[in-house]
């Protein structure tokens, strides 16, 4: 038969193994999943222009804020500079606040310089902190992954450990290092409350 042929290389979608009881539930969690909540603080609002600087040079119109605004934004949602200017700029317009928008050649600029705020160090808190301590495998893939699909070999698989030391009150990341598949938990707790 020729739709037999390869078929026990092919990719095989099983059953569902559950069956939906209350559908109302199921559609409305469904389009719950494409909602977009985005929420402006009037914090956000008013350091959303630039100070004035006072040393010599032009003024720069945006905060740091508005700019990680615009790029976050781009980041999540995978979109070039110009569409995050467009989707920055309907956003504002469906909640009615007329800030400015950074145009994509201010955002390509400072986006040399920009250094995300999750990156900066927050101060720790003096005292005593509860930590915890805890790793996950993250799979490493190559140029070959498509290759090894279609022709339907098996290599080894390359994964990488990422350990993370976090601040159990508040959620902070505190520290974090990034290890290959053959080292352990517990010899990286050491290091990581260093």
């Amino acid at each position: 038969m020729p739709y037999k042929h390869n078929a026990d290389r092919r990719h095989h979608v099983g059953k569902m193994k559950f069956r939906v009881t209350n559908w109302r539930d199921y559609e409305a969690g469904l389009r719950r999943r494409g909602s977009l909540s985005l929420w402006v603080t009037p914090e956000a609002l008013a350091g959303w222009r630039a100070p004035r600087r006072k040393t010599r040079g032009g003024q720069a119109r945006y905060s740091d804020l508005a700019i990680e605004t615009a790029l976050t934004l781009g980041c999540v949602f995978a979109m070039r500079l110009r569409q995050t200017e467009g989707l920055l700029h309907s956003l504002l317009d469906l909640m009615r606040l007329k800030v400015p928008v950074p145009d994509h050649t201010t955002l390509s600029r400072r986006a040399q310089k920009w250094e995300p705020s999750a990156r900066r160090n927050p101060p720790l808190p003096d005292g005593p902190l509860h930590v915890l301590v805890d790793s996950t495998g993250l799979k490493v893939y190559g140029a070959g992954q498509w290759l090894e699909q279609k022709h339907a070999t098996r290599s080894r698989r390359n994964w990488r450990k990422l350990h993370l030391a976090v601040d159990a009150k508040s959620g902070a990341i505190i520290a974090q290092r990034l290890t290959d598949q053959d080292t352990d938990d517990p010899s990286q707790v050491a290091p990581l409350l260093d």
